[in-house]
This record gives structure tokens, C-alpha cells and sequence, in this order.
């Protein structure tokens, strides 16, 4: 375990040494990113000018998925910024560099690449929460937490779609369709979906348990849902290494020989 945690460290500050090399484009795929998330959110507003409330969710609850879903998707593609790759990576043969190296090679793939822009949304996300939500620094920690469940339920998912590229040939598109789905719908509540959709979005894409669920938890705090949120979030980090380790199996070497500096 603190091999693992030294691993995940070593890499973290050596992609932010990496970023702050360039720090010009660095910043402004930062702050495009962020300003992409508050167009987003004034569309919310606009339409919330007109209703009170949208199926019992208000703006503030709203403003409290979104800043939970950016923060969670940030903190996900800065500390594992390969998670969406992993199917590219399989497909062309790079995934033979991580078998080489000692460490564990799904750990290692995910986080020796970090996404400079999803400092916007992890920034945003966290602004988003503590200003446009009322009475929300007291349940900040509360907040925090949940965002860290959700950023590892986002690896996870991304993971086992990406490996998918184990079992499908081509599959890129294909995970690329899922992840992005898995990001949209967090956006929104989930109570404005079909019944139907509400149990894929729990489950088949577990969307609402990086928006919907925890957004809930922080308004009306339930033993039973924070359970809920704990426990998925460790059977999908154990389905994430499971799919991937059976992909190994069936894995064949790209016969790429890859020099590292």
C-alpha cells in the first residue's frame, strides 16, 4: 500500500512539474475548460429563472451535482489521467511499456499521464459548490469526500470500458460513447429520467452515483445511501482490476519497443 501511495505521488508532482513548464497553455486549457462549465451552468439558470423547481430539484441542488461531477472528473483525469486511454493504449500496443516495468501495470498506466484541462473542471466544480450554493461550507468536508468517491468511480468506469479493447477489436469508439454517456447524464437529475433509465444509470452506467446520490446525501444526509455510495464504489474498483486483469490475459504483445526518458 505505500508503494502504491509513494507511486501515485512520484508521478502526481512529476506531471505538475511537467504542466508548469508550459504554464501559458497550461492555464489556458485550464480557464477554457472552466469557462466551458459556466456556460453550462447559466443554461441551468436561465431555464431555473422560469421554474421553481424541476421535479423537487432546485437550483441550488443542481449547482451541488454539477460542482460534484466537475470536481470528480477532475480530480479523476488529473490523478489518473490515462483512465480514458486505456483502450487506445491496449489497441496499439503501448500497454507492453507497463508490463516491463515492476510496478503494477494498471495502476502505473493510469497515472503517469495527467489531463491539464480538467484543473478548469476541478476548480470550477469546487467554485461552483462554495458560492452558488447556500450554507455549503459546513457540509464542505461532506463534499469533498464525495467527490473523491466519485473520481474514483470515474476511473473505475473508464477502466472497465476501456478494457473492453481486450475483448472487442476497435472498441475505442465504443468506450469513448460510454464514458462520454456516463459523463452526461451525472449532469442531470436523475429524477427527471424514465424508470427505466434510472436503474441503467444506477447500475450499467452508474452516472448517478457520482451526481444524483451524493448531491442528495449532502441535503439530507441518510446512513443507508452513504453505505450505498461507499460500498459501490469498492465493488467497482474491484470490477475495474478484475476486467482489466482478465484482459491481460487474452492480451497479445503489440511488439512495440518504447524508449522513456
Amino acid at each position: 500500500m505505500k508503494k502504491t501511495w509513494s507511486l501515485v505521488a512520484a508521478y502526481f508532482r512529476h506531471n505538475l512539474m511537467a504542466a508548469m513548464e508550459y504554464r501559458s497553455a497550461f492555464l489556458l486549457q485550464a480557464l477554457g475548460m472552466a469557462l466551458n462549465n459556466v456556460i453550462f451552468l447559466f443554461f441551468w439558470w436561465v431555464l431555473f429563472t422560469r421554474l421553481p423547481s424541476i421535479r423537487g430539484w432546485t437550483m441550488s441542488m443542481v449547482a451541488t451535482i454539477f460542482g460534484l461531477v466537475a470536481l470528480s472528473f477532475g480530480l479523476a483525469n488529473v490523478v489518473f489521467g490515462n483512465c480514458m486511454r486505456v483502450a487506445s493504449i491496449v489497441v496499439t500496443g503501448d500497454l507492453d511499456y507497463y508490463l516491463a516495468l515492476p510496478a503494477d501495470p494498471l495502476l502505473h498506466l493510469i497515472v503517469s499521464r495527467t489531463q491539464f484541462s480538467s484543473w478548469g473542471d476541478a476548480i470550477s466544480g469546487l467554485g461552483v459548490y462554495l458560492f452558488l450554493v447556500p450554507g455549503s461550507l459546513p457540509r464542505l468536508p461532506l463534499f469533498l469526500l464525495y467527490a473523491v468517491l466519485g473520481a474514483l468511480i470515474f476511473t473505475s468506469f473508464a477502466v472497465i470500458v476501456g478494457s473492453l479493447a481486450f475483448f472487442v477489436s476497435q472498441s475505442q469508439d465504443l468506450s469513448g460513447y460510454l464514458y462520454n454517456a456516463m459523463i452526461s447524464f451525472s449532469l442531470y437529475p436523475i429524477d427527471i429520467f424514465p424508470n427505466v433509465v434510472r436503474l441503467i444509470l444506477y447500475t450499467v452506467i452508474p452516472a448517478a452515483m457520482v451526481g444524483t446520490l451524493p448531491a442528495r446525501l449532502l441535503f439530507d444526509f441518510r446512513w443507508e445511501g452513504f453505505a450505498a455510495l461507499v460500498g459501490f464504489t469498492a465493488v467497482i474498483l474491484l470490477a475495474a482490476r478484475g476486467v482489466f486483469a482478465l484482459g491481460l490475459r487474452r492480451y497479445e504483445s503489440g511488439n512495440r519497443v518504447t524508449v522513456r526518458g
